[in-house]
């Protein structure tokens, strides 16, 4: 063997969330009936997905202890739970991200609601200065001009 693998039964990415199994349950099963021994990380991803139950509904049949049917239903309940479970988890994922995702629009409305205030207040800030300048030269104008007469009339 050289350390190669026998057989790609499944893959397994702990990136997404939850992490994604992929695996030929058929096959996992064949290898373990016929004596395989997964290591640590391997039996719990199996025990995951019911591979490792349905062993061990199997050797309860082998034994006698129950039948073939009640097995199957047996873990056929177990694998709808276990699908219900979840798929609510994935819901709540999706959920929390929708939620996470408004939340986030909102606070960016109010940064823009908040830059756009700042932004007017400036702008009125401005215009009142510019408008004040202007008043004052025009009020002064014309005082200046009265002034002027008054000089001279008394030199005439």
């Amino acid at each position: 063997r050289d350390g190669r693998f026998i057989e790609k039964i499944g893959t397994y990415n702990p990136l997404t969330n939850p992490a994604s199994i992929d695996l030929k349950d058929d096959r996992a099963f064949h290898w373990l009936m016929n004596g395989a021994q997964p290591t640590d990380t391997v039996k719990a991803m199996l025990s995951y997905r019911g591979v490792m139950l349905k062993k061990h509904l199997q050797i309860g049949v082998v034994k006698g202890a129950i039948t073939q049917e009640q097995a199957d239903a047996k873990w056929a309940d177990w694998m709808k739970e276990k699908e219900a479970k979840i798929q609510g988890k994935k819901d709540n994922l999706a959920k929390s991200k929708q939620d996470i995702a408004k939340a986030r629009k909102e606070a960016e409305s109010k940064v823009r609601e908040a830059r756009a205030e700042a932004v007017r207040k400036k702008n009125e800030v401005k215009e009142q200065a510019q408008a004040a300048p202007a008043e004052e030269a025009a009020d002064s104008t014309p005082q200046a001009e009265s002034a002027a007469p008054e000089s001279e009339e008394p030199k005439a």
